[in-house]
């Protein structure tokens, strides 16, 4: 049954007026334009600038309502937003105006219809659909237990697991999807499927309370963005409140705010003054938080800068793969903060050990020599050469013994 209009819209009958004359009107969305493969929105993407259609619209009057079978019969409106796509659903209502079109320069009357926004009639991020009463004069009976009389009307209550109302070729409603609690102040952008963006600050002694405003002052800004919610054991048409720990995926930039952050790994066991444990910081911050971080780099650089310590913690193991690794620093310790013994320089120390060896193996091919008499009566030849040449070597080893060492790496 169609309400009767009150308030100023009951002073004019709104079924007489030309919807290009009525100003703002509210309509059903009857069908969406997305793309060029859908038969049913075939015709109105040809005829309505085809690319230039996408996001459009085709309408039914709430007033005034085309009752023909054949949706292709129905008016379009375009997007009124160049720079923000929020394509309703189907059987969700809208806002249509009448403003000028292209044509506007041969004929300052030619207009066409532009729509905004789905009103949130069940206040639901997810969908604001209702039934179609020129379709259906009564509420089946399978969607009559969707919806329950409050003392302000109908409120959508979805307990049995399943929903009637068409909404579109893909789109399938979620009856866990929740929306966000607002605290004063705050500027809520949210999505359809629980991911959002919270323009908020801290809400000292707040009602409901929320897990970023344990300390600071009220005011002191923070904005979360989240992709993905959270279960929880309320009905589902209970708002919620973001969870670090337990929301899919998400970004917090922080102003005074300590978070309550669970971190996987946290042993700072190679500082001898830890930093701030993650859960007590209470400064600005960037905090990223999923099942998995992937940074990428296509053209250019990775660059880490910090004033102080750069932190690389894991429960198992931290990995490099590269054809080259550099690091440049005045001191490198491995193993351990405590290490203090010097590595030893490879390349210079094997080189003399190379030829300290290669000595001894030839007084030993000279002592190997049979000697005719015994004992001998003079010297053999070769043996002073060698004995000679391998105590300078020795020599000038034991002089640079600490040139082997390296000044920067030490390790335990």
């Amino acid at each position: 049954m169609i309400s009767v209009p009150t308030g100023l819209t009951s002073l004019a009958d709104l079924n007489k007026i030309p919807l290009n004359k009525a100003g703002i009107f509210s309509a059903r969305v009857v069908k969406t334009i997305l793309n060029n493969q859908e038969e049913e929105t075939a015709l109105a993407f040809k005829e309505n600038g085809e690319w230039s259609s996408i996001g459009s619209i085709l309408f039914n009057s709430i007033t005034q309502p085309n009752l023909a079978p054949n949706v292709l019969t129905n008016q379009v409106a375009k997007p009124l937003f160049p720079a923000i796509s929020a394509v309703p659903l189907i059987n969700e209502i809208v806002y249509i105006l009448y403003l000028p079109d292209t044509n506007i320069q041969e004929n300052v009357n030619s207009g066409t219809y532009y729509y905004f926004q789905s009103i949130n009639i069940w206040n639901s991020t997810h969908h604001n659909a209702i039934p179609d009463p020129y379709k259906n004069s009564t509420i089946p009976e399978s969607q009559r237990q969707d919806y329950q009389q409050t003392e302000t009307g109908n409120v959508r209550r979805v307990t049995d697991g399943s929903t009637e109302i068409e909404l579109g070729n893909t789109f399938q409603e979620r009856l866990d999807v929740r929306n966000l609690l607002p605290y004063e102040g705050d500027y809520i952008y949210q999505g359809r499927w629980g991911n959002t963006i919270r323009f908020g600050s801290t809400v000292t002694d707040a009602s409901i309370p929320n897990p970023w405003s344990s300390i600071g002052e009220n005011g002191d800004p923070i904005t979360i963005i989240k992709n993905g919610q959270h279960e929880e054991d309320t009905d589902p048409w209970e708002p919620q409140v973001e969870d670090i720990n337990t929301d899919l995926s998400s970004i917090y930039l922080t102003s005074t705010q300590a978070l309550p952050i669970d971190v996987s790994s946290k042993s700072y066991n190679s500082y001898f003054n830890a930093p701030t444990a993650t859960n007590e910081f209470d400064s600005e911050q960037v905090i990223i938080n999923s099942g998995r971080i992937l940074f990428n780099s296509k053209d250019d650089n990775i660059l880490l800068s910090s004033f102080d310590t750069i932190n690389l913690n894991s429960i198992n193991s931290v990995n490099i793969d590269t054809p080259k690794t550099i690091v440049q620093s005045k001191e490198i310790y491995l193993g351990d903060k405590y290490a203090t013994e010097p590595v030893i320089l490879g390349d210079k120390f094997l080189d003399d050990f190379k030829d300290l060896c290669s000595n001894i193996v030839q007084l030993c091919t000279a002592l190997s020599v049979p000697i005719a008499e015994y004992p001998p009566l003079k010297a053999v030849a070769p043996l002073p050469i060698k004995a000679s040449t391998l105590r300078n070597q020795a020599q000038r080893m034991i002089s640079n013994i600490n040139r082997y060492k390296s000044k920067v790496s030490k390790s335990k």
